[in-house]
């Protein structure tokens, strides 16, 4: 049942269609680049999940950038011609600015100068490599999101659930403590659930290196690790590394 939880030749492709087809259609009208980031090319995705896009462009014109973005859209939306169809097109003026809309039936959503997502997403994928296993962590992530999206229901930021970028961040705790005794994604959701069922969520927070007692914030004081920090997965070479590359 675990295996068969991942992305299908036929839903990749329909995405990658769909992610060339809004990279082109931008590039050649606003001309920016245009590049995709978080569960769809780090294929973690679940069959309701939408295309995260942002594009690239100078801060001081960002504000014009995406009212071109909604102009060009909008556009396609009536063009008869078009390969594929775009509806229900909006702008999201919120602290990160979004253009939203629907292709193909695929939620796309548009942001602007989002390096931080790029970055997340090659951190993501120098984890993956290093717990190999036949890509065991991003076969968790999967089966941890369908649990939490279609069981559990605490899964959807724009209800006020848990965030992508939260669970995934809850996953990886999960790997860096405990990453040994962990050889399948049903194994991954078994100390998932344990751990953070016993988890005193209302005195602590979540990080790499341990709890954090709400009390310190901001100063992040964590508390002695479950395995006192030995057999770790990511080193401190490794977090070097990676925060020096992205």
């Amino acid at each position: 049942m675990e295996n068969q939880i991942v992305p299908t030749l036929a839903t990749d492709h329909k995405r990658k269609e769909v992610i060339k087809y809004v990279q082109r259609l931008i590039r050649k009208r606003v001309r920016c680049e245009v590049f995709p980031y978080g569960s769809v090319p780090l294929k973690t995705y679940l069959p309701d999940g939408d295309i995260d896009l942002t594009t690239l462009s100078c801060p001081s014109v960002e504000d014009a950038w995406v009212s071109d973005v909604h102009a060009v859209l909008r556009e396609e939306e009536h063009n008869e011609a078009s390969r594929f169809e775009v509806k229900n097109i909006h702008c999201i003026d919120a602290e990160v600015k979004r253009v939203k809309c629907i292709v193909q039936n695929i939620v796309v959503d548009i942001s602007f100068n989002q390096l931080g997502g790029l970055c997340t997403l090659c951190f993501l994928e120098q984890v993956d490599r290093l717990v190999g296993k036949d890509h065991l962590f991003k076969r968790s992530i999967i089966l941890i999101k369908a649990w939490c999206y279609y069981e559990s229901r605490i899964l959807g930021a724009h209800h006020g659930l848990l965030s992508t970028y939260a669970l995934e961040t809850l996953v990886l705790y999960i790997f860096h403590q405990f990453h040994s005794s962990l050889n399948a994604p049903l194994a991954v959701l078994y100390r998932f659930l344990d751990y953070f069922s016993r988890f005193d969520w209302e005195s602590y927070c979540i990080s790499l290196s341990g709890p954090v007692c709400k009390s310190s914030l901001p100063d992040i004081v964590a508390e002695v690790q479950e395995n006192g920090g030995d057999d770790l997965l990511l080193s401190e070479e490794f977090l070097r590394n990676c925060a020096e590359m992205f």
